[in-house]
């Protein structure tokens, strides 16, 4: 082969400089990318906090509607909550009636967006944007809940008396103010609180002065009305909870009931509270300033420098790993220039890719040396196995056309016998083929594996009883089926027990057995033969392999029967194994999956 110049843009030496400009250029988007993505933390960052600034204004407001019975007077709020979180506020009635604005919002509702932020309703609090996660009314929204000075101050006492009870004890317990004027003992483990609940006579300011026992009484009454009931048989609990007595109780966990206590809650609480307004949300331009990210003459020259650098720097490196890589590279080119019938081999230098190149190169001159004498091999044996009824066929013919053989029907069927024969050797060779190259059709359907084994036996039961060997069936379940060509495993189980007839001396017997183990199926055909020889096992599935080719000749096998299964095996996704013991037998197991 003649020497030809390689053009330069399949050179390895530009390829690895196109390719180190790429990984430059790749390196410098990366630096980009990581700029972009700390940018975009920063600003998602922001948003959270906006997000957060939302959060805050409605609750804030939500709180306003709890504890007054209107809007006047939250302009205040609304300019001190614009002024915290730099946004823009505007509150409207639901019909858009103007309520409040912060400095900067639209005057008229014409410069409103179409749909508010939030509905600010104490009574129907928004789940996304609410603090307090109690229910759908906001627990600030009390009412006539609310104790009176005079409550408030028994409660003080109680609640001061208890906390020094308990304070003696070595404990220090929290005093919390809850909506309404109501007081509570707060422990580090609530199972202390059951512990001093006596001792100490802590106070319970559920239910224990007139004001709020009062409001649930007429609670009590809203929802017994709402259920259809009588208020004797409805009783609400002081965390307003739901129980309906009767034969059959039901808890607030009832959808009805549940309806009914909020829809009692919110009729009677709504006189106290304010009505619902609608709450807009902007960007104060005035309050944070620019945004946008901008980069300065300064940083933009230090960003292509650094780019230029990187650069040079992968080049220079390229050009000198380059260079290095094609001195090995040019022995191998130079190789596999030598005439086909020479196999070179190249001493292997260094532990890096181009050894490991060279020993791969190396390896592939011994397998191709392995894989032609393998050929010649095969040639040949093809040759030998069409030979034998080649010559027989045209032997007889040309005694039968001397007159020699006359032409009956004894020499018909020895025609026909070797036909097959020659025939057996080809579809043998045909399946191979298509196995090897992936072109064997497989048609799948569900079998039960007792049937194939019988019509294995059935097949070759006339050969067995001429040669004097028992065929035996053992199956632990008749019922086995398993998704399977029927005819390529009948065809792979048929191999397996032709080949251990002809190895089975006379009065022998051949065992063929399926047991089911999980999702496989597992066939046995066990012979008590002469065996194998360990050495041989290994090579028992290679094609026209014999161990003792006299004997094999002379009982008739093509060499191909045990490759054809292997093969038909592994299309079906299965296994094919042998054991074997010199002068006991040997055993060939088949594993497909049931489906």
């Amino acid at each position: 082969m003649a020497r030809r110049k390689v053009p330069a843009h399949r050179s390895l030496l530009v390829r690895m400089l196109l390719a180190s400009v790429v990984i430059a250029l790749c390196a410098v988007a990366v630096t980009a990318w990581l700029t972009v993505t700390a940018t975009t933390h920063t600003l998602r960052t922001e948003r959270d906090r906006s997000i957060s600034g939302d959060t805050r204004i409605y609750d804030t407001l939500v709180g306003y509607a709890a504890t007054h019975r209107d809007w006047d007077g939250v302009q205040g709020l609304v300019n001190r909550l614009a002024k915290q979180t730099n946004r823009t506020i505007t509150l409207t009635t639901t019909s858009r009636g103007r309520l409040a604005g912060s400095p900067g919002s639209p005057g008229t509702p014409h410069g409103l967006p179409d749909r508010p932020a939030a509905a600010v309703d104490p009574l129907q609090v928004d789940p996304a944007l609410a603090h307090r996660g109690e229910g759908p009314i906001d627990p600030r929204a009390v009412g006539p809940y609310r104790l009176t000075a005079k409550e408030r101050a028994r409660l003080r006492k109680q609640v001061a008396k208890a906390a020094s009870c308990v304070r003696r004890r070595g404990l220090d317990p929290q005093v919390v103010e809850l909506p309404g004027g109501r007081l509570d003992l707060r422990f580090p483990n609530p199972v202390l609180e059951y512990k001093y609940a006596e001792t100490c006579e802590l106070p319970d300011s559920s239910d224990a002065f007139p004001t709020r026992r009062a409001a649930m009484r007429e609670l009590t009454t809203r929802t017994a009305a709402c259920l259809g009931a009588e208020p004797h048989s409805v009783e609400v609990t002081p965390d307003f909870a739901v129980w309906l007595l009767g034969p059959r109780p039901r808890t607030s966990a009832d959808p009805a009931a549940r309806v009914c206590l909020e829809d009692a809650r919110r009729q009677q609480l709504r006189p106290y509270v304010a009505p619902p307004a609608s709450l807009f949300l902007g960007t104060d331009a005035h309050a944070g300033g620019s945004s946008r990210l901008t980069l300065t003459g300064d940083g933009v020259r230090r960003v292509a420098g650094a780019a230029a650098l990187v650069l040079a720097v992968t080049v220079g490196i390229t050009v000198v790993v380059g260079l290095r890589l094609i001195r090995p590279l040019r022995s191998l080119i130079d190789a596999t220039r030598q005439p086909a019938d020479r196999n070179i081999r190249i001493p292997v230098r260094g532990n890096d890719e181009i050894g490991h190149l060279t020993a791969a190169f190396n390896d592939l001159a011994e397998r191709r040396e392995l894989l032609e004498a393998q050929r010649t091999s095969m040639v040949n044996d093809v040759a030998h196995e069409l030979r034998s009824p080649l010559t027989n066929i045209r032997s007889w013919l040309e005694a039968a056309q001397d007159g020699i053989a006359p032409t009956d029907r004894q020499l018909l069927d020895l025609l026909f016998d070797e036909a097959g024969a020659l025939q057996h050797i080809i579809d043998d060779l045909r399946d191979l083929a298509a196995a090897d190259t992936g072109e064997l059709a497989l048609h799948y359907e569900m079998v039960r594996v007792a049937d194939i084994l019988d019509q294995v036996v059935a097949g070759q039961r006339s050969r067995a009883e001429h040669a004097g060997v028992a065929l035996e069936i053992h199956v632990d379940e008749d019922k086995h089926e398993v998704c399977a060509d029927p005819l390529r495993l009948r065809q792979v189980i048929g191999n397996l027990v032709g080949n251990a007839v002809r190895h089975t001396p006379s009065g022998g017997r051949i065992s063929l057995t399926c047991r089911h183990l999980g999702d496989e199926v597992r066939i046995e055909v066990r012979d008590t033969g002469s065996g194998i020889a360990p050495e041989d096992l290994p090579h028992i599935f290679d094609r026209f392999w014999r161990a003792e080719k006299s004997r094999n000749r002379r009982t008739g096998g093509s060499g191909l029967g045990l490759s054809i299964a292997r093969k038909l095996t592994e299309a079906h996704g299965g296994t094919i194994t042998v054991r074997s013991t010199l002068a006991e037998g040997t055993t060939f197991t088949v594993v497909v999956p049931r489906y």
